[in-house]
């Protein structure tokens, strides 16, 4: 099954590949790998409502069944926020270094036991036929003060999972893909893609 990943996320693109790799043989593509398309501003409020969006235009656009994920950091001292405003949460949509230096700004003065944080995930598959699923991925952690690792992307490395002391960006990807929000839920969806491929 070719499946379309609406992200052009390109360290997206090769982390989920690689969970999606161990479980299934789908045939995964990104949105430079197929005719463009209008795409939505991502305009809900919720993970989910992004997520959802996102994989029906894909769906419609291409004919390809479509997965898209909506992901960020929720911070208990900020009521939850970034939340779905991660990646735009310095006003600039994807400049990571400028995100995470405003948010360790906003979080300076808060001490250690309230710098509680979780990463979400909420991915959806949307089917040419209009089958919809939502699956929902959750890591908790605390906020650093300062940056630590080179790896993944975002706000990796100022993210330290419960019960680990390598931050996000230290870790693996193997490491992170077994505990991370997104490797949660797209080895649920996995999971639902495998039992229609048997069905």
């Amino acid at each position: 099954m070719k499946l379309l990943l609406a992200t052009r996320n390109a360290k997206k693109l090769v982390e989920l590949r690689r969970i999606l790799a161990a479980s299934t043989d789908i045939e995964l593509v990104g949105l430079n790998d197929v005719p463009p398309y209008p795409e939505a501003p991502e305009t809900a409020l919720t993970f989910a409502g992004n997520a959802v969006a996102k994989a029906r235009d894909g769906a419609r656009e291409t004919g390809l069944p479509c997965v898209a994920d909506d992901s960020g950091l929720a911070v208990d001292a900020l009521n939850g926020m970034p939340g779905v405003f991660s990646a735009r949460w310095s006003g600039r949509h994807g400049d990571d270094q400028a995100n995470l230096d405003l948010l360790l700004g906003q979080m300076g003065d808060i001490a250690a036991p309230d710098r509680g944080a979780a990463f979400v995930c909420a991915a959806a598959v949307v089917f040419p036929d209009g089958e919809e699923q939502v699956v929902h991925g959750e890591v908790r952690g605390e906020i650093l003060t300062a940056p630590r690792g080179e790896g993944g992307f975002g706000y990796d490395p100022i993210f330290l999972p419960e019960g680990f002391d390598l931050t996000a960006a230290e870790m693996t990807p193997e490491q992170k893909d077994a505990i991370s929000h997104r490797g949660k839920a797209f080895r649920e969806l996995a999971e639902l893609l495998v039992s229609r491929q048997m069905s």
